[in-house]
């Protein structure tokens, strides 16, 4: 069952022309750590992914899932946090052995790439609509980076707080609405009280009354909320797919050892496995043109 708290709230402040998600996560986020052991700024930096996630499923038009992923060749080699339009959330990290992930961003190297990626369902279900965006990672946070982005990118005023520790993940984004909507001094006023806002409080406190202690006077109005959790994408099809798109030669080389190809899917855990025996009807069954291989995401 999904925790009360595992919830994203979209909310408007109608006199002073700004939107905004709030994301609250618990058992979800819990559920993402258990299929991982992480060091205290790594798992700090996942827990802030996911979150930002769920928000921007909540800001952008999504209807399949958005996923933010960075890649580096320092000490935390990959970060990726996923969320779907159903609400389901995974993630992951992986670290150079014995290390932990920096605690500014702007530390990870010249060679390190921020993305955010949409990808939506297509005519064809094989090939859906796939949008990308980079990150600049010149701040030293990952809410000031992605607050640069959407001001550069959409030209609009935004703020973006995100909090993250072993037991709880939140996040708070606002934004000025496009145009002339609400009075002239509606964002400054949002963003000052925004500025009020503590990481410590924006994981203690819950969702609804973090609303209306930080934005009472301007009379928010909840446009809705949706329920989230963890979920996995992953399949024994998508597993036998990625098989087949490597070869048989090269799979049956994997199966040599043990008599069996064995594949766990980092994000929850789940092992999938494939006798050798069994491959021969494995790659009969394949379709003649092979997709280009898939990670397990």
């Amino acid at each position: 069952m999904t925790d009360q708290s595992d919830l994203l709230v979209r909310f408007l402040l109608p006199e002073a022309g700004v939107r905004g998600v709030h994301v609250q996560l618990s058992s979800s986020w819990r559920e993402i750590l258990s299929h991982g052991q992480y060091p205290a700024s790594a798992t700090q930096l996942l827990g802030e992914a996911c979150v930002a996630s769920a928000l921007f499923t909540g800001h952008t038009k999504v209807d399949g899932r958005l996923s933010i992923q960075l890649r580096s060749s320092s000490a935390m080699r990959t970060l990726f946090a996923e969320c779907t339009s159903a609400g389901s959330l995974r993630g992951i990290v992986q670290l150079a052995e014995g290390q932990d992930a920096p605690h500014e961003l702007n530390r990870l190297g010249d060679d390190a790439l921020l993305a955010i990626t949409i990808e939506n369902p297509g005519l064809d279900p094989r090939e859906p609509q796939r949008y990308q965006s980079l990150v600049a990672l010149t701040a030293t946070t990952l809410d000031e980076a992605f607050e640069d982005y959407f001001r550069q990118s959409e030209q609009l005023p935004t703020r973006l707080l995100l909090a993250a520790d072993g037991e709880r993940a939140a996040g708070l984004l606002l934004q000025k609405l496009p145009g002339d909507s609400g009075d002239n001094d509606g964002w400054m006023r949002a963003s000052a009280l925004f500025d009020t806002l503590r990481r410590d409080e924006l994981l203690g406190v819950a969702g609804p009354e973090l609303l209306h202690r930080l934005f009472h006077q301007e009379t928010p109005d909840l446009l809705g909320s949706k329920p989230l959790h963890f979920g996995c994408s992953c399949s024994r099809g998508r597993v036998e797919a990625m098989l087949q798109s490597l070869g048989e030669e090269e799979a049956r080389a994997a199966a040599e050892p043990t008599g069996r190809v064995e594949v766990r899917c980092e994000f929850c855990g789940q092992n999938y496995h494939f006798p050798l025996t069994e491959l021969g009807a494995l790659f009969a069954d394949a379709p003649a043109e092979q997709p280009a291989p898939e990670r397990l995401q």
